[in-house]
C-alpha cells in the first residue's frame, strides 16, 4: 500500500511560514529574515500566491485572516470578502430550470451559467484593500517591499510544471473563451499548456501585464486598486467584457478590522471571523462536540460520528439561514497561509478567488485574473444569502488561531465547502487529544459539506468506515494529490520559543519554511 507523508519543518527562536506554495512561503520566510514580523510576511506571501498559483487567488479576489498581537495578547480579525456590483441587476440572472448546478454550491442553475463563468461573475475584490488595512494597522516594513518581492516571481514567468498543466488543462475549454485568459494560459489561445517531460524543462508563461499592475501597485499604495488609474482601468476592462463593475464600487470598498468571535473549548479559545465566514460554523460544530466525550491519543469512531453529526446539523442552517442581511461544476479555488514570527505574532489568512481560475476572466490591461463572487449568492429570491446589488459574500473560508495549554495555532484551509470539515478536524485533533501538528495533518478524515454524503478516507479501519456507513450514506476515497476529496490545509503551531509549520501532505507545491538569517 502506498504511503505519503510529509515532514514538519521546525525552529528554534525564528518564524515560519506555510503555504499552499513553497515559493510563496519563501517569499514570508525571507520579509521575517529581514527584520518583517508575521504581518509584513503576510502581505508579501498573499501578493507571491497570486503570481505562483494564479488561478486560486490574488489581487481580485477576496478572503478574512485572524491576527494575534504578542505584545498585545490580543486577536483581530480582518475581513476582505467580495461583494456584488451597486449596479448588478438580478434579471440578468434567470434560472434555467435545469436543475441544481453542480457540487460546489447547491443552487439552481442560471442561464448560461451568468453567476459562474464570466464577467458577469465578477464582484468587487477585496484582497489588496485586506492587505492595505493590515499594512497600515500593523505593518512595520515599507508597502514596497512587501509587494515587490511578487513582481519579481512574476517577472520570471508562471513556471509549467506537471501539477500546473494539470491544473490548466482542467479548464481549457472555459479558459479559451475569453480572449486574453486564452492567450495567457493556452497554446495557441486555444490547447492545453503541456508541461516539458525531462528535468531540464522549463517551461513558462508570461506574466508581463502582472508584473505592471503589482509595480503600480508597489509604487502607489493599496488605494491605487481602488480609486487610481489602476482602478479606472479595470473597471473599463470588466464593462467591455460585459461586467457591471463600476468606479463607485471600487471607491466605496473598505476592509473591516474587528474583534474575533472567541468560541471556548476544552479549557482553551477558538478564534475566529465573526460573520459572512465559516467561523461561526465552526463555533456551532465545536458547542456540539463539548458535550461528548473524546478519549485517547487519536480520533476514533465516537469523534469521527461525532464530527459529521456536528457538520450535519451546522450545514442544514448555513445553506438555508446564513446570508448578508446588512441591519459546480468547477472545483473551489482558494489558497492559505499561515505565518508565526519568532516574538509569538501569528497570521492566519484565506484568500480566494472562488472557482479554479475564478470567472476564467483575464483583464487585457492588468492582467489581472478576476473572481467570479457573484457564484457565492443564492439566485433563488427571498432568502438570506439570495442575490441582490451591493450585497457581501458569504465565503467558505475559516482561518483559525487557537490557543490550548502552553500551544498557540493558527491553521485554515483551501477547499470550498471541505474546509469546515477539515478545521473542525484538526482543530479536535489539536485541542481534544493533544496531538503534534505533524500527526494532525497525517489524521485520515471525513468530509460532509451538505448535499447527502459523507466521504471517507478509505485508509481509515475498516470498522470506522463500515460504521460511519450503517449511518450515513457514504463513500470512500484516497487522499491524492488531484482532485482534493478533502481540503487542503496549512498551519503552524508554537510552543515555547518552537515554531512549526506544516502543510497538506498531499498537496504537491506546498511547504513550510523557516527564516533564515544566517543568509545560508
Amino acid at each position: 500500500m502506498q504511503s505519503v507523508r510529509k515532514n514538519v519543518v521546525t525552529v528554534e527562536n525564528g518564524g515560519v511560514v506555510a503555504a499552499q506554495h513553497k515559493l510563496g512561503a519563501q517569499v514570508g520566510a525571507d520579509i521575517l529574515a529581514a527584520g518583517g514580523d508575521a504581518i509584513d510576511a503576510a502581505i508579501a506571501t498573499s501578493f507571491a500566491m497570486g503570481v505562483v498559483e494564479p488561478w486560486m487567488s490574488g489581487p481580485a479576489g477576496g478572503g478574512a485572516m485572524v491576527i494575534y498581537r504578542a505584545d498585545e495578547d490580543r486577536t483581530y480579525t480582518i475581513t476582505f470578502g467580495m461583494r456584488s456590483p451597486a449596479g448588478l441587476k438580478i434579471a440578468d440572472y434567470p434560472l434555467s430550470g435545469e436543475g441544481v448546478a453542480g457540487d460546489l454550491f447547491p443552487w439552481q442553475r442560471v442561464v448560461g451559467d451568468r453567476n459562474q463563468i464570466g464577467a458577469t461573475a465578477i464582484a468587487v475584490p477585496g484582497t489588496v484593500a485586506g492587505m492595505g488595512l493590515a499594512f497600515d494597522r500593523f505593518g512595520t516594513m515599507p508597502w514596497r517591499d512587501l509587494v515587490s518581492p511578487a513582481t519579481r516571481l512574476a517577472q520570471g514567468g508562471l513556471s509549467v510544471d506537471w501539477y500546473a498543466a494539470l491544473i490548466i488543462a482542467a479548464s481549457t475549454r472555459e479558459l479559451a473563451k475569453n480572449p486574453t485568459a486564452a492567450e495567457t494560459f493556452l497554446e495557441d489561445g486555444q490547447w492545453p499548456t503541456i508541461a516539458g517531460w525531462t528535468a531540464l524543462s522549463d517551461k513558462r508563461i508570461n506574466l508581463d501585464r502582472m508584473v505592471t499592475t503589482l509595480q503600480r501597485i508597489a509604487d502607489k499604495g493599496a488605494r491605487e486598486f481602488y480609486e487610481g488609474d489602476l482602478a479606472a482601468e479595470i473597471v473599463a476592462d470588466v464593462k467591455a467584457a460585459g461586467g457591471c463593475l463600476s468606479l463607485d464600487d471600487m471607491k466605496s470598498y473598505q476592509a473591516v478590522l474587528a474583534d474575533p468571535l472567541a468560541t471556548s473549548y476544552r479549557g482553551g479559545t477558538i478564534f475566529t471571523p465573526p460573520a459572512m465566514t465559516a467561523g461561526e460554523n465552526l463555533a456551532e460544530c465545536l458547542e456540539i462536540l463539548s458535550h461528548q466525550e473524546l478519549q485517547g491519543t487519536k480520533p476514533e469512531m465516537d469523534a469521527y460520528a461525532a464530527y459529521v453529526d456536528a457538520l450535519k446539523a451546522t450545514y442544514k442552517r448555513r445553506l438555508h439561514d446564513m446570508g448578508d442581511f446588512d441591519d459546480s461544476r468547477a472545483p473551489a479555488c482558494t489558497t492559505h497561509f499561515s505565518v508565526t514570527d519568532r516574538h509569538g505574532n501569528m497570521v492566519t489568512v484565506t484568500q480566494t478567488l472562488l472557482s479554479i481560475f475564478g470567472s476564467k476572466v483575464v483583464l487585457p490591461g492588468s492582467g489581472l485574473l478576476m473572481n467570479n463572487g457573484i457564484l457565492w449568492f443564492d439566485p433563488e429570491p427571498g432568502r438570506p444569502n439570495s442575490l441582490a446589488p451591493n450585497k457581501r459574500c458569504l465565503m467558505n473560508v475559516c482561518p483559525v488561531i487557537g490557543q490550548h495549554k502552553d500551544r498557540r495555532f493558527a491553521i485554515g484551509a483551501s477547499g470550498g465547502r471541505k474546509i469546515l470539515p477539515a478545521i473542525l478536524q484538526l482543530t479536535s485533533c489539536l485541542m481534544d487529544f493533544d496531538m503534534t501538528l505533524e500527526d494532525a495533518f497525517h489524521q485520515a478524515r471525513v468530509d460532509f459539506s451538505g448535499g447527502d454524503t459523507v466521504i471517507i478516507d478509505q485508509s481509515l479501519s475498516p470498522d470506522i468506515v463500515a460504521a460511519l456507513g450503517e449511518r450515513h450514506h457514504s463513500v470512500t476515497t484516497r487522499r491524492t494529490a488531484f482532485p482534493y476529496a478533502f481540503a487542503c490545509p496549512a498551519g503552524v503551531l508554537r510552543q515555547g520559543q518552537i515554531n512549526q509549520g506544516m502543510t497538506e501532505i498531499m498537496s504537491p507545491w506546498g511547504d513550510a519554511v523557516a527564516e533564515n538569517r544566517n543568509g545560508s
